[in-house]
């Protein structure tokens, strides 16, 4: 920082633009006056040109942020047809609690010092998810699209593979043409939680799935199915209610099934909020976790470990899929890959 403040400050402090006196904004002329740099590497070291040694792309970054220059995201978008904004299109997730925050918060992370912008777009059930995506590219709103909730023939993913638009899902699909995800392996958990309550010494188990729209469904019950081949032990998966269901459906529902002869003795529960539905439910009848029925939780915070200690958890790592996500179509962005990027966690 001492090579940026030593450059004759009386020129900067009257004269660049952004100084009070002539209230212009700095440019990259204004850097570049002050690091002796030509335009051009100001630009390129500005944007991470990794052809620009490190210590110059450093000095130029100290000086940016000396004079609060501030890139004109319009006049590069007319200059390079990028807007350098990268959307996530953030569902609800009910079912997980604090599920959006935490994969904002690796997005926001990965993106640090790529010179791109987040924008969350938030999506609700009752709106065709197809819509916001058509909206971005039709009027080129990002450079690529972060997304999840995908079901096995997802239209945005179909839409966006024909336009050859940049994106990263939170999840897979069945296309056969492959497209860059990241995805958590829910059979895996499913599987691992069926033989923990097997284990358990559990007979009869229950997993609320999601609807039959998502692709995950078919994830969870097939490792649920691989764990009762394996055990022998009974299962039982509602029609009723799935993991879209408020907390209230699932309460009533749970209620109903406590007083149930066939009541379960195991539950899989694939998000936090299902759970704290279930034992609630279950309590009002005087039924305990632990001692008249056992629960495997999936859970992406420490929230339910402070309202329930005792839980039987398996972690999903949301903000580092959130983090890969980024990272992955910074990737294709940047470097335009052979073949798409997928990580499964």
């Amino acid at each position: 920082m001492e090579q940026v403040k030593d450059v004759d400050m009386k020129h900067r402090e009257s004269r660049l633009p952004g100084h009070p006196e002539t209230g212009d904004r700095p440019t990259l002329k204004t850097v570049a006056e002050i690091t002796g740099l030509a335009v051009t590497t100001v630009s390129r070291a500005l944007a991470n040109d990794p052809k620009i040694a490190d210590a110059t792309r450093k000095r130029v970054n100290e000086a940016a942020k000396v004079v609060g220059y501030e890139p004109n995201r319009a006049a590069r978008r007319l200059r390079t047809g990028k807007t350098m904004v990268i959307n996530l299109l953030l569902d609800p997730h009910f079912e997980v609690l604090g599920f959006g925050n935490a994969l904002l918060v690796g997005a926001t992370k990965a993106l640090e010092g790529s010179g791109y912008n987040l924008v969350v777009t938030p999506h609700f059930n009752d709106v065709d998810p197809l819509v916001p995506i058509q909206n971005i590219v039709t009027n080129r709103l990002a450079d690529g699209v972060l997304f999840s909730r995908t079901s096995p023939f997802d239209e945005r993913v179909r839409f966006l593979s024909e336009q050859k638009f940049p994106f990263v899902s939170h999840g897979r699909t069945e296309f056969t043409e492959p497209h860059s995800w990241v995805d958590y392996d829910n059979e895996d958990f499913a599987y691992r939680a069926a033989i923990r309550l097997a284990e358990k010494g559990n007979h009869n188990i229950c997993v609320i799935l999601p609807p039959d729209t998502q692709t995950f469904r078919q994830h969870l019950r097939y490792g649920v199915m691989r764990a009762v081949r394996e055990t022998g032990i009974d299962h039982h998966i509602p029609t009723s209610v799935t993991l879209d269901s408020s907390m209230d459906e699932i309460n009533d529902w749970a209620r109903n099934l406590a007083t149930s002869a066939r009541r379960p003795d195991g539950f899989i529960c694939p998000g936090e909020a299902s759970y704290l539905a279930i034992r609630n439910a279950f309590r009002s009848h005087g039924l305990q976790v632990g001692r008249d029925y056992d629960a495997v939780v999936k859970s992406i915070s420490g929230i339910l470990s402070q309202i329930d200690p005792d839980t039987d958890t398996i972690h999903e790592g949301v903000e580092e899929a959130g983090r890969r996500m980024a990272s992955q179509l910074v990737a294709i962005l940047s470097d335009g890959l052979s073949s798409p990027p997928q990580h499964l966690q």
